[in-house]
């Protein structure tokens, strides 16, 4: 909203509140829709329209909206920024729940399963993804690498009306989405759903297609307009200690691999994994799945564990065991296989450049570890055989702020530029399309402005009543180690869904709670006759400046402004 308040207007007006005993105000200040962002988008690192999705649901019923075209509606709000809602439902770590100003209230909203139902109601109903253009547009861009970066750039290509052809080594498109999760965490039918709904758009999948060996990126150059690179963080890597050539040593990434592709692998009745990352976590339940018991040796303590909090659990309930502050020196040969290895006991001193405290080593204290298998899921990092000449040293691929490479014409994202989550590399891919694609139109380029954030003091949260946070159902420990495919969590029913959506406080917009009209006694704001969810008109020739509506919006929505300067007016809300 603009200025809609003349100067000649901001004389001091007579009239009840907010000024002396008089009755005179003595300000000239207005109120002002001003509109945030909602903290649960910063945190996502996709930046998807969290509460927009959230409050189609909860007013839906109050709008006269039938549920399932509600459903309709959230599921192209989230698609618009990602291709992997019932993927992300199930593997991601939510990093937006821990931003979400409901926790200072009871809990954070559960924004993940929220997203895993409007994902698989989408897949059971067929739901059509938004098209941003319907322009078949002449240009084409060659992918290389169907992850998680990968699809999300062709995924927005394709709803822009371009041509994507993406090039996969491996024999099925997904990256560690497929060869790097679970099927007990992500179920491969799901992923395949998802992923043929971009191939449905146009984008034409090519696997077993190594760049570099296969096909030349030369070539892709010649016969394209842009080129994207994906390639992942596919490579494992080892510990560099003595012995750890044996057979029965594997990196987690590989051992992952095979599980996912059906290979059986030996892992005997005792596997030692090194590591605290998700990787070491997921190897350490297959192998309780297959029968062995497990000891995951890992030179920190818990809390400094990077995996997530959810596996992690799921983890100890299954049995197993951890072993802290723990580093290995040398693996025990018996043979030509490993059967025991050596370790040091560790302390924690201060903190490095993780943030982590940096373990150190206690001289003299070592101890054994029996095993009859090991995995090694320290780290990983990408493939580039055949694609050596995009690499910069052990930054790997190094991208500008417009995931642009050193190369004209080639833009690069997801773990090949640095290891995240897969809300990372979808946002690499997502960027990347939109980019190019203002750089085809022959438009500026623009970063995004994410400055003006509904923070936690902007609310009242004594406004909200309490409601207790919804949780998924998920399997007993004896039940997942039934079968290595199983998933083990389930999905929101429609009463859980909508009863959740209702728990979102609506940070930074409008919710029509009609605060803001109740108090004003200069009937400044005009409430329609019926909820519309929309921020009410205002009549600003009869406001008195006695910022009552203001410093009583409970979600931040209304501030104050100097209507000569338009600057906000920094007001204490009421608590």
């Amino acid at each position: 909203m603009g200025l809609l308040v003349q100067k000649k207007k901001l004389k001091p007006l007579t009239g009840r509140g907010g000024g002396s005993q008089s009755g005179v105000v003595t300000t000239p200040y207005r109120p002002k829709h001003d509109p945030k962002i909602p903290p649960c988008n910063i945190g996502c690192p996709n930046h998807n329209q969290i509460r927009k999705m959230l409050t189609t649901i909860a007013h839906a019923e109050d709008l006269n909206v039938p549920y399932h075209d509600a459903y309709k509606q959230a599921f192209e709000i989230f698609a618009e920024t990602t291709p992997f809602l019932s993927v992300c439902g199930r593997v991601c770590p939510h990093p937006c729940e821990k931003e979400c100003n409901r926790q200072y209230k009871d809990a954070s909203v559960a924004i993940n399963d929220m997203e895993r139902f409007i994902g698989d109601y989408a897949l059971e109903h067929n739901f059509a993804v938004p098209m941003v253009s319907s322009e078949k547009k002449s240009e084409k861009v060659a992918i290389i690498g169907a992850g998680p970066a990968g699809l999300s750039c062709a995924y927005q290509l394709a709803r822009r009306g371009y041509s994507v052809i993406v090039y996969e080594a491996l024999p099925k498109p997904g990256g560690m989405l497929r060869y790097g999760i679970p099927d007990y965490r992500l179920p491969p039918e799901i992923l395949d759903k998802e992923i043929k709904r971009i191939e449905n758009l146009g984008v034409e999948i090519i696997c077993n297609t190594r760049i570099g060996k296969d096909l030349q990126y030369d070539e892709l150059k010649q016969k394209y307009d842009a080129v994207f690179v994906g390639i992942g963080a596919h490579k494992g890597r080892l510990l560099g200690i003595p012995n750890e050539d044996a057979s029965n040593v594997m990196t987690g990434t590989e051992f992952l691999n095979k599980i996912n592709s059906g290979e059986k692998v030996d892992v005997g009745s005792k596997v030692l994994v090194i590591g605290g990352g998700d990787t070491a976590i997921d190897a350490a339940r297959v192998s309780r799945r297959l029968g062995a018991e497990v000891t995951i040796v890992y030179r920190r303590t818990r809390n400094e564990m990077p995996a997530i909090e959810e596996e992690i659990i799921g983890a100890e309930e299954e049995g197993v065991q951890f072993h802290y502050l723990a580093a290995p020196l040398e693996f025990i040969k018996d043979g030509d296989k490993i059967s025991a290895m050596k370790c040091q006991k560790m302390q924690l001193g201060e903190p490095d450049s993780s943030g982590r405290r940096r373990p150190i080593p206690i001289e003299g204290e070592y101890f054994n570890v029996d095993c009859t298998f090991v995995v090694a899921a320290i780290s990983q990092e990408p493939d580039f055989n055949g694609l050596e000449m995009l690499r910069e040293g052990r930054e790997w691929i190094t991208v500008d702020e417009w995931f642009a490479t050193k190369y004209d014409r080639t833009y690069s994202g997801g773990d090949n530029i640095q290891l995240g989550l897969v809300i990372h590399a979808i946002y690499h891919g997502r960027r990347a399309a939109e980019i190019m694609d203002t750089k085809f139109r022959g438009q500026d380029l623009r970063m995004p402005d994410y400055s003006n954030v509904a923070t936690k003091d902007k609310m009242i949260f004594s406004f909200y009543e309490e409601k207790v946070r919804n949780h998924h159902k998920i399997l007993t420990a004896e039940e997942r180690l039934k079968s290595l495919n199983l998933e083990i969590t389930y999905t929101f029913d429609e009463t859980q869904a909508i009863s959740e959506s209702k728990r979102c406080l609506s940070c930074g917009e409008c919710f029509d709670c009609q605060t803001c009209w109740s108090l004003c006694q200069d009937q400044v704001f005009v409430k329609p006759p019926f909820k519309t969810y929309q921020p009410y008109k205002m009549k600003l020739e009869l406001c008195i400046g006695c910022k009552k509506c203001a410093e009583n919006c409970p979600c931040g929505y209304i501030e104050m402004i100097d209507p000569i300067s338009g600057q906000i007016i920094q007001i204490e809300r009421i608590k």
